[in-house]
């Protein structure tokens, strides 16, 4: 079997990754809609603690991450891990529920971003959509060698808005002194164990993109190396923004007033109090960059998932002719164009039927992914330790596992048919995993190699016996022994 291609043929630095990551999590969308919002819902003034505490939680998982990558990193990242860490069929459940997450994140983008952008236009939503889904199209089908400084471009915008606001808010402070009445811990208890626990997954829903970072070890130098630095340096970055920005919001507005003006305001929030701190032109460019950053995380979701196609055409587990970059690229704007048209055409709101639905679903889908490959890493790091210390093999993995099996918990009594509907597409691909062991053997025991050969030899096989030296000439054993 040839060696398979590779997507971009390392071509792109480690800086890139780190963009990519960023993309997929929009940090300047949760800056400015996520947070107001979950003061308004909420009341918890502690937000900046929670936003400290889940940072935590994604650096402690990166250990295992990092482990599980230099063991070997392919474009089918968790599905690769999962495989090897949990079992064949456990991999094949991981990938289908991985491909659904995804394309829900982008496609509830396509809502999101359509309903921001047509007011700017005076365009229908779809028409916006459409616009956006072109772009994504056309770059993934130039490839990602050729497109990836697009979603950089954005991405450093999109933060030097996010700083600048956050800058602004705390520089001029209400009631002209700094308050740190939200940074203090305590004040996690201002609120009853059911709001905490919605709070704690919208907050790791802010961080859902950070685990993407494998998916482009073909595409870097040094591909072990880059990718790992790349999960761990987004967690940090994504950390102290998420706390900065929304301890600059209480400062701004006052920690006594900040859950009224946010319930008032909701998403303007961040841009009345940039208003009154800053040039207008400054809140008008927050605008256009949100709508911007959208596009980055589309463009990104789309390199995601072409190349777990990609991976799983190689492992034979979807069709062959979906292993190369282009074929897959297609075949995933194909979907999101489909989506988006049957949408546009029974009138459906992109906001509630496309956004909120399909973003939290996908981000439940990729909270339990992390979850597996958590257990994953205890498992594989345990098994074969190679080298690894006791903290990357053992600690980490474990205490990930916890916190995401608690985060799990949580998800399903807030969204039991969501945790449902994800559950039961893992099952129904743990069942194809099975049925191809048993049907397609050879592809079976490929899975997770990422299209590396694969010789499988049958358990009736049997070998002949050794003969003994000169056996067929016992006159010339005796002559040689006497």
């Amino acid at each position: 079997m040839p060696s398979p291609p590779t997507p971009a043929a390392r071509r792109l630095g480690g800086a890139s990754v780190v963009f990519l990551a960023l993309a997929a999590a929009t940090p300047l969308t949760v800056v400015t809609a996520v947070v107001p919002g979950a003061y308004a819902d909420s009341g918890l003034l502690a937000l900046p603690v929670l936003f400290a505490g889940l940072g935590l939680l994604m650096l402690v998982f990166t250990a295992g991450y990092t482990g599980m990558i230099r063991r070997g990193a392919g474009p089918g990242a968790l599905y690769t891990f999962i495989a090897r860490g949990l079992g064949r069929p456990a991999g094949v459940g991981a990938a289908w529920l991985a491909l659904l997450s995804y394309n829900a994140l982008q496609i509830g983008l396509y809502g999101v971003v359509g309903a921001a952008a047509a007011p700017l236009a005076d365009v229908e939503w779809w028409v916006a959509a459409g616009a956006c889904w072109l772009v994504v199209a056309v770059c993934g089908m130039l490839g990602l060698t050729r497109t990836a400084w697009l979603p950089a471009v954005l991405v450093v915008a999109g933060l030097g808005v996010a700083v600048a606001y956050a800058v602004a808010n705390l520089l001029d402070p209400a009631g002209g002194r700094l308050a740190w009445t939200a940074l203090d811990p305590a004040r996690l208890a201002d609120v009853s164990r059911p709001v905490l626990g919605l709070l704690l997954l919208v907050g790791a829903f802010a961080f859902v993109g950070i685990e993407t970072t494998a998916a482009y070890a073909e595409d870097v130098h040094a591909p072990r190396r880059a990718t790992s630095r790349a999960a761990v340096l987004s967690v940090l970055l994504l950390t102290v923004l998420y706390a900065a920005s929304s301890w600059a919001m209480t400062v701004a507005a006052g920690p006594g007033r900040i859950v009224a003006a946010a319930t008032a305001r909701g998403p303007e929030l961040a841009f009345d109090l940039a208003a009154a701190r800053l040039a207008p032109w400054a809140v008008s460019l927050g605008r256009v960059l949100v709508v911007a950053g959208l596009l980055a995380a589309m463009m990104a979701l789309h390199h995601t998932i072409a190349r777990y196609v990609v991976a799983l055409g190689r492992d034979r587990v979807l069709s062959a002719g979906l292993a190369a970059p282009r074929p897959a690229s297609f075949t995933q704007s194909l979907a999101a164009g489909l989506v988006i048209g049957v949408c546009a055409a029974f009138r459906l709101d992109p906001v509630e039927s496309l956004g909120r639905r399909l973003a939290v679903g996908g981000s439940l889908g990729v909270l339990l992914l992390l979850l597996a490959t958590s257990l994953a890493a205890l498992l594989l790091l345990n098994r074969r330790p190679d080298g690894e210390g006791i903290w990357r093999r053992f600690v980490a993995p474990s205490v990930s596992t916890v916190g995401f099996g608690a985060l799990a918990y949580l998800a399903y009594l807030q969204f039991p048919d969501l945790v449902t509907a994800a559950l039961a597409t893992v099952v129904l691909g743990v069942v194809y995993g099975v049925v191809l062991r048993f049907v397609r053997p050879v592809i079976y025991a490929g899975i997770g190699l990422g299209g590396n050969a694969v010789v499988v030899a049958p358990s009736t096989l049997t070998l002949p016996r050794p003969r003994s030296p000169g056996a067929h000439r016992p006159e010339r054993v005796n002559r040689l022994a006497g």
